[in-house]
């Protein structure tokens, strides 16, 4: 596994969350994914990160691996942190300058995003971690098998999606080779004003289209050499078959939305929040 990067790849281990069925993953996934755009307090965040630490501890995935994951999105991280931070307008304002406005509800707004971005990306990065490419095209095509009754080629999409997931770590790992490559004849990567930045990126990009285009190239001499296709009357050698622990996983995430919509909708995790935002303005 490359050492920098490390979502979208699959993490070998003989676990509970591996022996899933593939498809109540996927299910959970998504689930998962839309309970924490529900989610409205710090208590929310709290059942969800446990909800999240707990099925990395049965996964048996590390957890330095699973917050390494969250490189990839670290500038959108940041971003959003600042964003929300400067420009959030409604509340008791702390600082105002200009038109930036820091207010104690636009610090607790940001801080909330900066969790939900966080757990939805370690959350997702699940999938990946422990499902390999081959279960991830079985699910996907078993789960939009009824899309096939109106002529959608559900096989060539859940191929499609599998082969572009399953290069996205070999691409981030083939850029990170050019530049090393580019740094060692000199070039000034890391210098400069963005425009120089940006332009220095052209002997990255040029190269970088060409490995992928001559890597699809291969695949598609691989794929042709074994005659592979998609036809419908394609056999699988592992049948696809839900167990306990695929309905006891579809069960704890169920409480867990649960759990989820009670505190938004009828608790709204009011007491924990103001106990939070108290230590905050406490701290500053």
């Amino acid at each position: 596994m490359n050492s920098g990067f490390s979502f979208g790849q699959y993490y070998p281990a003989s676990s509970v969350i591996h022996r899933m069925d593939p498809r109540c993953k996927i299910i959970l996934t998504i689930a998962y994914m839309v309970a924490i755009f529900l989610v409205k307090s710090y208590l929310g965040y709290l059942v969800t990160a446990v909800l999240l630490f707990s099925t990395v501890a049965l996964s048996k995935v590390p957890l330095k691996v699973v917050v390494r994951s969250i490189r990839a999105v670290i500038f959108l991280l940041v971003f959003t942190l600042t964003i929300n931070l400067l420009f959030y307008k409604q509340g008791e304002v702390i600082v105002s300058w200009w038109k930036i406005t820091i207010t104690w509800q636009g610090i607790d707004f940001a801080i909330k995003m900066l969790f939900r971005l966080t757990l939805l990306v370690m959350g997702a990065s699940m999938l990946t971690f422990t499902t390999t490419a081959t279960e991830l095209t079985d699910g996907l095509e078993s789960l939009m098998y009824p899309l096939k009754f109106i002529k959608v080629p559900v096989h060539d999409i859940a191929i499609i999606m599998s082969i572009a997931l399953r290069f996205i770590p070999t691409l981030v790992e083939e850029t990170q080779k050019i530049m090393n490559a580019q740094k060692a004849r000199g070039a000034e990567l890391d210098t400069g004003n963005f425009f120089k930045r940006v332009k220095a990126m052209l002997p990255i990009l040029i190269p970088l289209f060409v490995s992928a285009f001559r890597r699809a190239d291969e695949l598609a001499d691989a794929l042709d050499a074994r005659c592979y296709n998609a036809s419908d009357k394609r056999t699988k050698m592992k049948v696809l078959k839900f167990r306990l622990r695929d309905y006891m996983g579809l069960l704890i995430v169920a409480l867990f939305i649960a759990a989820i919509c009670v505190d938004a909708y009828a608790f709204g995790g009011a007491y924990v929040d103001n106990l939070i935002i108290g230590l905050i303005k406490g701290a500053l």
